[in-house]
């Protein structure tokens, strides 16, 4: 048996050991898993198949970040870039995704049977807003360039990291919206998108403002470029504003 002061030192002890240790950041990510994306020359995407909680850990206990929706603002099917795959000590394998929110997206785990198939893209869009161009990349090469107009300057274009999420043929494509609209993830407090906010990539029936800044936050590319890129950018496509 051990004496009493001796069965004190061991618990001082131990909770000196327990001090020294910090304490685990509640926003700290689990190690392991799968990804699903490297940020160059290929990503995973979905669309939603039930409105799960969005969690900060792949944990039904965790906070709760958002909530999936099932369409955009233009009624078509959303899109959830998937970042991960996780599988927890129980078996149950989760997703981490990117989710679209104003100002910015958030990323946060779902269930996997929270959303449909995983659907593959090797595009990445680069736009520079300071050189006033658009790029297109299929697994690193560049495939598409063109010059473009961006936001003004109390309207300006957001930089960020994005996701095409629709892409709409216009009705009139000698309109405003030249022939295609590409809808992304970005979100501004004006942009030329019907009801505004969401920043879009589309055509024009002013090819003379570009390049330049005349627009309240979407992308302009005259209409043959439109029509180009509409071809060879899938839905699901990382955007990068920089």
């Amino acid at each position: 048996m051990e004496r009493p002061g001796r069965r004190s030192c061991f618990a001082a002890l131990a909770l000196l050991a327990a001090l020294a240790v910090p304490p685990a950041s509640a926003g700290a990510q689990p190690a392991g898993g799968v990804p699903l994306t490297d940020g160059r020359t290929f990503a995973h995407w979905a669309h939603p198949e039930e409105r799960a909680v969005v969690r900060s850990l792949p944990s039904r206990t965790s906070r709760r970040v958002a909530r999936i929706h099932l369409l955009t603002e233009d009624g078509f099917a959303e899109v959830y870039p998937v970042l991960r795959r996780f599988t927890d000590r129980a078996g149950r394998t989760w997703l981490r995704i990117r989710v679209p929110m104003r100002p910015r997206a958030r990323t946060g785990w779902v269930r996997e049977a929270a959303l449909g198939p995983l659907y593959r893209v090797r595009t990445r869009f680069v736009v520079d807003r300071r050189r006033l161009r658009a790029t297109l990349y299929r697994a690193g090469r560049r495939i598409w360039r063109s010059p473009i107009g961006v936001g003004k300057a109390g309207t300006p274009t957001p930089g960020g990291r994005f996701w095409v999420r629709e892409k709409i043929r216009v009705a009139d494509p000698a309109g405003l919206y030249g022939p295609w609209a590409i809808g992304t993830s970005a979100y501004s407090r004006l942009s030329d998108w019907p009801g505004g906010g969401v920043i879009g990539i589309h055509g024009t029936n002013q090819p003379d403002l570009i390049p330049g800044r005349p627009s309240h936050g979407c992308i302009r590319v005259s209409n043959p470029a439109i029509r180009r890129l509409a071809r060879l950018m899938p839905i699901g496509t990382p955007v990068w504003i920089r």
